[in-house]
């Protein structure tokens, strides 16, 4: 499976505020790169926290929009190892569908929320999610390309698993501060084997520039 990481972050890589509120980082031409690259993508991927601070629908804006044909909507997935999810989350509506994945340690009761309301669930790992294998059976079910949206969790995950294959950062020109503040790769952090990746371009957009980066 090829695996895409996408965020916007200010120029102190942070997300969000300290508070993890949304916070319009990009404009309308990052906006619209991101529509036509959610289009390209068999699935979406967020992890929990980002679903409970900003309740994302990860939909296309308009699938009629991408060629001949309407485009489909990419399944949605969301890293949840507790099934913390809301049942009424946007993302769990029936626009498409929509897998969550969850660890052995997982509160039976929250599936069976979860499930009623539509949602496919995958369990892997003991205490939390196992990214390789709960990608490995995405990959199965015929998902060959993944966009990851976020949060800084997620993405230190993917990285520490070495399941990253390129990274794309829309570098918005604000300050956001605060050590609380979520950042692009937030996790335990690396003391070694630091994840290498190498710049392919650079490009304004809006009122900053968008960093693509393939990772070794």
């Amino acid at each position: 499976m090829h695996v895409a990481v996408n965020a916007a972050m200010s120029v102190d890589g942070k997300l969000a505020s300290r508070e993890r509120e949304q916070l319009a980082i990009s404009g309308p031409e990052d906006f619209a790169r991101v529509e036509r690259l959610r289009a390209e993508y068999d699935a979406i991927m967020v992890g929990v926290g980002t679903v409970l601070a900003d309740d994302p629908s990860l939909t296309l804006d308009d699938p009629a929009a991408h060629g001949e044909q309407p485009a489909d909507h990419p399944t949605r997935i969301v890293a949840d190892s507790r099934a913390r999810t809301p049942p009424d989350a946007r993302v769990l509506d029936d626009t498409t569908e929509t897998y969550v994945l969850v660890s052995e340690a997982v509160p039976t009761e929250h599936v069976d929320s979860l499930e009623r309301a539509g949602v496919s669930i995958l369990e892997a790992g003991t205490s939390q999610v196992d990214l390789t294998a709960a990608l490995n059976r995405l990959d199965a079910t015929g998902i060959d390309s993944l966009l990851v949206e976020g949060g800084g969790e997620l993405i230190f995950s993917l990285f520490a698993a070495g399941l990253v294959d390129e990274l794309s950062v829309f570098v918005g020109s604000m300050l956001i501060g605060g050590r609380d503040a979520p950042t692009l790769a937030d996790g335990t952090g690396f003391t070694e084997d630091y994840p290498s990746v190498n710049l392919q371009s650079v490009s304004e957009l809006d009122d900053g520039v968008l960093l693509e980066y393939e990772v070794d």
